[in-house]
């Protein structure tokens, strides 16, 4: 069984969408994958009651207990790697992640920003795009590098701006195909890990 880790800090709506794909498209018969494991650095995270209820393990981890950024990320890494981790997904995780961690994870590391990435990195994403005049705007699912929000590209969905939208107008939409997305990707990553893995095998 592969196993999936996911990383939050608040109500985890776009875990929430991950897990509900997983049990509608029975991912544990069907790829062979399961969501082993949701962790936050806080512990009044509304998506941990939500794990909770599914049966999924959670654990807390609270950064403001370390000097570092460096020393919280080795020791979420270790709890992490407790659970053997093929992906670490980034749902909402409210922290920027050191170079080490990123390292440790990379090529298994996802995150989702609420943009068309490589427009707006960062942070007040729909307000940005709509002080730009910005027509469409979207959301990205890429790879974690060290560099922010820079990764490579691995899903895209593109949403109007419409007549009147205000930031939180243009959030709400956004979200909608965040979650439509996310689960995509995250699918999208076992199946072609199994692909490469049936290449490999039939070349051998």
């Amino acid at each position: 069984m592969k196993n999936i880790v996911i990383l939050i800090s608040g109500g985890g709506s776009n875990m929430a969408a991950i897990v509900r794909a997983a049990e509608r498209e029975d991912w544990e018969r069907n790829l062979g994958v399961r969501v082993a494991a949701v962790l936050s650095n806080r512990a009044d995270a509304g998506g941990l009651a939500f794990a909770q209820a599914r049966g999924i393990a959670t654990q807390v981890l609270d950064h403001k207990g370390f000097d570092s950024r460096e020393d919280f990320d080795a020791e979420l890494a270790r709890r992490v790697d407790a659970y053997a981790p093929d992906l670490v997904v980034l749902a909402g995780f409210m922290r920027i992640l050191s170079p080490g961690f990123v390292d440790h994870y990379a090529g298994r590391l996802l995150n989702i920003h609420p943009s068309l990435l490589p427009a707006f990195p960062g942070l007040q994403t729909h307000r940005r795009a709509l002080a730009a005049g910005c027509k469409f705007a979207g959301v990205t699912v890429h790879q974690v590098t060290s560099e922010l929000d820079v990764g490579p590209i691995v899903e895209q969905a593109v949403v109007p701006v419409m007549p009147g939208d205000t930031a939180d107008t243009l959030a709400a939409r956004v979200l909608t195909q965040e979650h439509v997305i996310y689960p995509r990707a995250v699918r999208g990553f076992f199946q072609r890990a199994a692909v490469c893995q049936a290449v490999l095998t039939t070349s051998a």
